[in-house]
């Protein structure tokens, strides 16, 4: 009996090391993220004439760079653009991966394992390999400097296809047989019952290709030109050499150019999880 307590009370002890050593790792990669955070809105708040000083002392705070850049720059113009493009990229992608995810858990066909691995080896494909092919390719469709040149490369997500897939390995088919004995089509089962049923695999890759869309600049910058087109991080890399040695307003600028997604992750926060532990992609 003693053993037994000496026992547990060992393994209680483990389990609350563990866990504060998983806490101090947490804590020490929240602060790295932090960090340099808080330090970009401590710059941004400062007058320019300030932002070289090495302290986090703000002796006259000031929300002026903010104003400044929304009233030099065209952030609006590029808020509405990057909104235009990373919406329609997360709908298509969705719409797309879905479908393509569905076929592969639920029809038969010869190959159907090797035609999954081919798609997940479009993982492993950096997409800088593809920025010749995809130009050349949109600039013989006359869609450069289009919303349509950023939107369509984003569509064909092989990850999302591996999300929705996995979600709907995992959905039970007593729904979809029932369907089927009543004389619903393929199509209609996918739709009015598996879709509703995918919710977090729809919001986790929707949020992801949002914000993916959103932060991308090497693709945007190479096939917009147009300034009324342009994206956010785009506008915000054209203009970056106007601010010379403006630190507050070019922190400001960059601060600006990301509230709209952390809106987005405070907002969905919840979908996200869900999506990615109904996903089996959690651990």
């Amino acid at each position: 009996m003693v053993t037994a307590e000496l026992t547990m009370d060992r393994i209680h002890r483990r389990e609350k090391l563990f866990n504060r050593i998983c806490a101090g790792v947490l804590i020490a990669f929240a602060l790295l993220w932090l960090i340099p955070l808080l330090w970009a809105v401590d710059t941004a708040v400062k007058p320019n004439a300030e932002t070289t000083r090495t302290t986090w002392l703000i002796d006259n705070p000031t929300f002026d760079a903010f104003t400044r850049t929304l009233r030099e720059t065209d952030m609006w113009s590029w808020y509405g653009a990057s909104f235009i493009v990373s919406s329609l990229a997360a709908l298509g992608t969705v719409v797309v991966a879905s479908m393509a995810a569905f076929a592969l858990s639920r029809m038969r066909f010869r190959h159907k394992n090797i035609v999954f691995w081919a798609i997940l080896a479009g993982i492993m494909i950096p997409g800088q390999v593809l920025i010749v092919p995809w130009f050349r390719e949109f600039d013989a469709l006359r869609l450069l400097n289009t919303y349509w040149a950023v939107i369509l490369p984003q569509i064909p997500a092989a990850i999302a296809v591996f999300i929705f897939k996995q979600f709907f390995d995992g959905l039970p088919r007593d729904l979809e047989e029932a369907a089927r004995m009543d004389g619903a089509s393929f199509f209609r089962v996918y739709r009015r019952i598996v879709l509703p049923l995918a919710r977090p695999a729809v919001a986790a890759v929707a949020i992801f290709t949002f914000v993916t869309t959103w932060n991308d600049l090497l693709w945007p910058l190479l096939v917009l030109s147009n300034p009324d087109l342009m994206t956010v991080p785009v506008g915000l890399a054209t203009v970056q050499g106007a601010f010379g040695i403006r630190y507050a307003d070019t922190m400001a600028s960059a601060i600006l150019g990301a509230i709209p997604l952390v809106a987005v992750f405070l907002l969905f926060q919840r979908q996200i999880v869900q999506g990615i532990a109904g996903s089996g992609l959690k651990g």
